[in-house]
């Protein structure tokens, strides 16, 4: 169907509109290629050390946007997906699990959040949640307290003991603590058996994390930190 619009002073005559026109998703999915100008000023060997992404993040309310323009117009062009890993999170909601609104003001401006509780606490307490796992979060201060609680004030009263051991170490001895990290060594006959476990756990945690994180299964690595570091 043909629109007639109201034509500006400019305009010799009625405009008409042209319904060939592409939705406005299809720059957003043209994102791989548009983004260095291709093929207009990017050669095929740049192209290919760029394409296929190794990974893409948005919301799961992208599914039928950029998810979906992105696979529609790559398979399009090169009968090919334009990223070879996925990472959906999920949507926060209000408490009561209503979408947050502007217009329902059912929601706290973030920075009275970071002031209150911090940003790394914020930030736990979303990455362990269902958002990773591309569920709905029912956000609430609750769920900030207890991350504090549980992680934070922990490792904040370890740090703690430990200053206070090492200033009573340099009054009683009147030396300067300085930390040797090759006596902690798993190799090292003389490490106690709790060093050791320690040691071993840490190595073992460390691998853990890298074979996640490089397998995009980011889900499962907070659980494992938090048991390190609590533990």
């Amino acid at each position: 169907m043909i629109i007639l619009l109201f034509p500006p002073k400019w305009a010799k005559k009625p405009l008409r509109r042209i319904e060939e026109v592409f939705d406005c998703w299809f720059e957003s999915g043209s994102m791989p290629y548009a983004q260095i100008h291709y093929p207009f000023t990017t050669t095929q060997e740049e192209f290919k050390n760029l394409f296929p992404a190794d990974f893409i993040a948005e919301g799961l309310d992208q599914t039928r946007g950029w998810f979906y323009t992105l696979n529609v117009i790559s398979t399009a062009l090169f009968n090919d997906t334009p990223f070879k890993n996925l990472i959906v999170n999920g949507l926060v909601l209000a408490e009561d699990g209503s979408k947050l609104s502007k217009s329902k003001g059912n929601f706290v401006d973030p920075k009275a959040i970071f002031e209150k509780f911090g940003a790394d606490a914020v930030r736990l307490y979303l990455v362990n949640s269902p958002l990773v796992r591309g569920q709905s979060l029912r956000f609430s201060n609750k769920g900030l307290e207890d991350v504090i609680k549980d992680v934070f004030l922990p490792l904040y009263n370890s740090y703690r003991f430990l200053i206070q051991n090492i200033q009573r170490y340099e009054t009683t001895t009147s030396k300067l603590f300085t930390f040797d990290d090759s006596v902690f060594n798993v190799s090292n006959k003389n490490l106690n058996i709790t060093d050791r476990w320690i040691l071993a756990y840490n190595q073992r945690l460390i691998k853990f994390v890298r074979t996640e994180m490089e397998n995009y299964r980011l889900y499962t690595v907070v659980n494992e930190l938090l048991e390190f570091l609590i533990n």
